[in-house]
């Protein structure tokens, strides 16, 4: 793993051969694309004229303009701090986002009208499907990874066949099967109660193998000193396994989670009233796609950066107490 303490301090962007390099690919980047109808090739026409009418000459000297403002942009940065380096890049990622977003024309009026119910209604569905779900994955991943680590080959063939079945079906083909498939037998399970159960089933058999690394990560010496004392099997992991598999365990359960946030969208096709099906139901009537996806999408960045967030003070939580 690299550590910025460890890592040698030279900045490439302040070398003349890597500062060529990245103008050259720049370039040709934007001379892929014709900028001359945009506000990049109105802001140059005092120096190439009409933008439309300029041609590969006008094409040219918006790509140059663009690339000798880019590696500029890139050199500059490179005297700061670490801390405004990242600042200052996702200040300027916002702002090509928010021009990027503007030229679509959107309609503000519309998308301020929606977002309440977006938010009460999306919003509020999703998290509760996500967290229903994870609740249900993480006590199926838990038995299905001590049936992973047992010696027994009944449990062991019945853990191994379930994470290989679903880590091996696409998400969407699972919520289809059971949805549609149990209907057939007679079983009828309504579009949330399948959605949670596909999730469930489907991030369980991932997280089988994030529990079953977290407890094998755990000396073999920690067993045999339960034993030793008395300790069953349910206190040897309530009280001494788990406590100590939880630092390994949780940043790839806290990605499971909010990938889990996201696949939650699978969900829509049910006609589960979640945020997806939401921003698709909103703007095809009034067309006005473009204003609801947009601004689901930003909604759905906007948690998961807030568990990414809570994810990392978990994380620094657990490993403080790992330290005493």
């Amino acid at each position: 793993m690299l550590y910025q303490d460890t890592v040698e301090s030279e900045v490439l962007v302040h070398k003349p051969w890597f500062v060529a390099s990245i103008f050259t690919v720049v370039l040709a980047v934007f001379l892929t694309f014709n900028l001359a109808g945009t506000t990049v090739g109105e802001l140059m026409r005092p120096v190439i004229g009409d933008p439309l009418q300029s041609g590969f000459y006008g094409r040219f000297a918006i790509a140059f303009a663009m690339a000798v403002v880019f590696c500029l942009n890139l050199a500059l940065i490179g005297f700061a701090p670490l801390r405004v380096q990242i600042g200052v890049v996702w200040f300027e990622l916002l702002l090509l986002f928010l021009a990027f977003f503007k030229s679509f024309d959107l309609s503000l009026p519309f998308i301020w009208k929606n977002l309440p119910f977006m938010i009460t209604q999306g919003v509020v569905t999703t998290i509760y499907v996500s967290a229903i779900s994870l609740m249900f994955a993480s006590l199926i991943a838990i038995v299905a990874a001590i049936a992973k680590l047992s010696s027994n080959g009944f449990t062991y063939g019945i853990a191994s066949f379930y994470t290989s079945f679903f880590r091996g079906l696409p998400l969407l083909m699972q919520i289809y099967l059971i949805y549609l498939g149990l209907p057939q037998l007679g079983v009828i399970i309504n579009a949330v109660p399948a959605g949670v159960l596909a999730l469930s089933l489907c991030v369980g058999a991932y997280m089988t193998e994030i529990f079953r690394s977290g407890i094998q990560s755990i000396d073999r010496g920690q067993w045999e000193a339960s034993r030793s004392l008395g300790f069953g099997f349910g206190l040897t992991m309530r009280r001494i396994i788990l406590p100590q598999a939880l630092p390994v365990i949780i940043p790839p359960a806290g990605n499971m989670f909010i990938g889990m946030l996201k696949d939650s969208s699978l969900v829509s096709v049910l006609g589960v009233w979640e945020l997806t099906f939401l921003a698709r139901q909103i703007g095809q009537p009034t067309f006005h796609n473009m204003e609801m996806l947009i601004s689901a999408s930003i909604i759905y960045w906007i948690l998961s950066i807030c568990f990414e967030l809570i994810q990392t003070r978990i994380e620094r939580y657990f490993a403080r107490s790992k330290a005493r």
